[in-house]
């Protein structure tokens, strides 16, 4: 990554980092149906054509839902912590899908010691040179917790592929060694799910744009979120073949199309109490999982995914 990106070139020390890099690529590089799209949508429309609802869900609706899910996710935690079980909970998707608002919606309401958010850093130079899942395996739950991954190992089927963070041998390793690491943790007792946010690119950029222009959210802008609005299609490829090689028997995917967040943070919180058995289950508050936002890999957009390359397990020499 490069050492100096925290400033745009015409800045005069006054920006917050990337805002300027931001609003130079809407203005200047987007394509100009996601500018149109983007400049002709009302506050609460859904941008992309392709999703199932033109409008976000309403307000009094998603609170109503929300609060019943709430209650559910107190009793999933009593749960665990009477029975000793152990969740672990992948959050992954592209940037802005709504993971972070996602995962604390989920955990507001839960005892932090026993629901915590693993959002790693960088590797450190000694993390580096560590066996690749070391530094995830030290993070997973005890009896009694759930660990909710704030990105997970899966950086190196995604990011790192798009960044070039990786080598193809590195990536190669990852793809053989996934499905029985994954399993191991299975076979250990502790619930697994793996949730995709998926995004429609204008609606990625209009999020980015909101973050640029509010004050307590242009911290979250990075070097990362400005590249990666340029490399659409190589992120594209790189969740294709993610998804095609680790979408496992007894690790699958749950994606989620998330263009309306609200609902996006109500199916996932949904499929994970569905995956978790605990006393007092009430499957009338958790609701009907809406399958016209939420499936398996192939309720993504068609352009996205494609047929996986030689990249994986069978690949390695």
């Amino acid at each position: 990554m490069p050492a100096n990106t925290t400033q745009p070139a015409n800045s005069t020390g006054d920006e917050i980092p990337f805002v300027a890099d931001i609003l130079n690529f809407y203005e200047n590089e987007a394509p100009k149906p996601l500018r149109r799209a983007i400049e002709a949508a009302g506050r609460n429309d859904i941008l992309s054509a392709s999703y199932p609802y033109k409008s976000e869900i309403s307000g009094k609706e998603y609170g109503a839902r929300m609060d019943r899910l709430q209650i559910q996710l107190v009793r999933m935690l009593a749960g665990l912590r009477a029975s000793g079980g152990r969740v672990a909970v992948l959050f992954e998707g592209r940037d802005a899908a709504g993971k972070g608002g996602t995962i604390e919606r989920t955990r507001e309401n839960l005892n932090p010691r026993n629901a915590y958010i693993v959002a790693l850093p960088k590797p450190t130079e000694r993390e580096a040179t560590q066996w690749y899942f070391q530094r995830y395996a030290g993070r997973l739950p005890a009896a009694g917790e759930i660990a909710l991954f704030d990105r997970s190992w899966y950086n190196r089927g995604v990011v790192e592929q798009v960044f070039g963070f990786c080598t193809p041998l590195q990536r190669r390793h990852f793809f053989q060694q996934l499905p029985d690491f994954e399993r191991m943790l299975v076979d250990e007792g502790i619930t697994l799910v793996k949730i995709w946010l998926e995004v429609s690119r204008a609606e990625q950029l209009r999020r980015f744009l909101d973050r640029a222009k509010d004050p307590l959210k242009q911290w979250k802008l990075s070097w990362i979120d400005v590249e990666g609005l340029k490399k659409w299609d190589a992120y594209c490829a790189a969740i294709s073949e993610t998804l095609s090689l680790s979408h496992l028997a007894g690790a699958p995917w749950t994606v989620i199309l998330s263009d309306d967040k609200d609902r996006a943070r109500i199916a996932a919180i949904q499929t994970l109490l569905l995956a978790v058995d605990y006393p007092g289950k009430d499957l009338d508050a958790i609701g009907s999982i809406d399958t016209s936002i939420c499936g398996g890999p192939e309720i993504m957009p068609p352009e996205v995914m494609a047929p996986a390359t030689p990249a994986g397990p069978d690949a390695a020499g």
